[in-house]
């Protein structure tokens, strides 16, 4: 702490041409504050939104609902994809988990659905291209 602290410090002599303590405490508390506006639940939960938009085969699915606008079954998404049903199966249930896509049981079948987040995570990524 003492080693970023110092770093403030010049920091701020290099911004202000001079750094009182008076100056440099209010940074800190200025700094102390911004750290508190983190809400470290949403935090952890968007790092796991994007870690699973990280996987090839979890992007592309979420891709391919995105595209889909409505629902898809499991039996349809499987010959899109290459890789085992097994990984298919994986893949969208960590989808679900993190809020991806939602799973709806219809008989025997499972259906698939991007949701809102999916859409306006594809909408953002495409438009910064």
């Amino acid at each position: 702490m003492a080693e970023a602290t110092d770093r403030i410090q010049r920091y701020l002599a290099d911004e202000l041409g001079e750094c009182r303590n008076a100056d440099l405490q209010q940074r800190l508390e200025e700094l102390d504050e911004l750290d508190a506006l983190v809400d470290e639940e949403a935090l952890s939960a968007d790092v796991g939104t994007l870690a699973a938009l990280g996987n090839e085969t979890r992007y592309r699915l979420v891709r391919l609902l995105v595209e889909a606008e409505g629902e898809l079954c499991v039996c349809e998404i499987t010959p899109l994809m290459d890789v085992s049903d097994s990984a298919v199966s994986h893949a969208l249930a960590k989808l679900v988990e993190t809020g991806l896509v939602t799973k709806r049981k219809d008989g025997r079948w499972r259906k698939y659905r991007a949701t809102p987040r999916a859409n306006a995570l594809l909408v953002v990524l495409d438009g910064t291209r």
